[in-house]
């Protein structure tokens, strides 16, 4: 499979191509500042979603060829508010492609497993003050989904804790609800979330919306099979 990434060098950008690339993928790795050294199975590729000039001919041109694109992005503090027309921007670049979007976005727009009615960014037990404009992006990127034409997208909500760590290939997936341990944490590592990824777009299971979570004795965890 062709898979354009989008925010390639970033944190959960940079497992996803790694990961993708492990299953034998070609990747057109997109980002404003591409790394310059090549590396087998990886096309670097500049592409700025805030480039107003030049942002929307290159973001055609990497999902020209591509089968897939998987959407990474996290805006800087105080920029929240571009998050919903890059994820637009990529949700109309797709379309004009033909290809599928599966966009890692926030736990925001979760459910809360303990507060029935609330979502995850109203509840301060897993979203404190100096996360909550995050968190608020993430729910105004999946409502931009929702709202858009285009309707050949996915949305994978990470849980509360998103850190690099190890890759075990094995973690827990549920739908639209904020999956925690029994000590109520809600972790992954950002390579088991890229396992993750991958695996929805090799095999899609068909939801809108899911999550995913670190595996837990006895907790109904998949183990990819890639």
């Amino acid at each position: 499979m062709n898979i354009a990434v989008i925010g390639a060098t970033g944190m959960v950008g940079s497992r996803l191509v790694a990961e993708a690339v492990t299953r034998g993928h070609q990747v057109v790795a997109a980002s404003r500042r591409p790394q310059q050294t090549p590396a087998p199975g990886i096309i670097p590729t500049a592409v700025d979603l805030a480039d107003e000039q030049h942002g929307a001919a290159a973001l055609d041109a990497a999902l020209a060829k591509s089968d897939a694109v998987l959407l990474t992005v996290r805006p800087a503090a105080g920029q929240e508010d571009s998050i919903a027309p890059s994820t637009s921007a990529v949700l109309d670049a797709a379309a004009k492609a033909g290809i599928r979007v599966l966009v890692v976005g926030g736990a925001g727009p979760l459910k809360s497993p303990r507060r029935p009615g609330l979502l995850v960014i109203d509840d301060p037990d897993h979203v404190p003050a100096q996360w909550r404009a995050i968190a608020g992006a993430s729910t105004a990127q999946l409502r931009t989904c929702k709202e858009h034409p285009y309707g050949n997208w996915t949305y994978l909500s990470p849980p509360s804790l998103l850190e690099p760590g190890t890759r075990t290939g094995t973690y827990r997936r549920g739908t639209t609800t904020l999956l925690t341990a029994p000590d109520g944490t809600s972790r992954i590592s950002v390579e088991d979330l890229a396992v993750a990824a991958l695996d929805e777009l090799e095999h899609p299971e068909g939801e809108r919306h899911f999550t995913v979570a670190a595996a837990v004795a006895d907790g109904g965890s998949r183990t990819t099979s890639a």
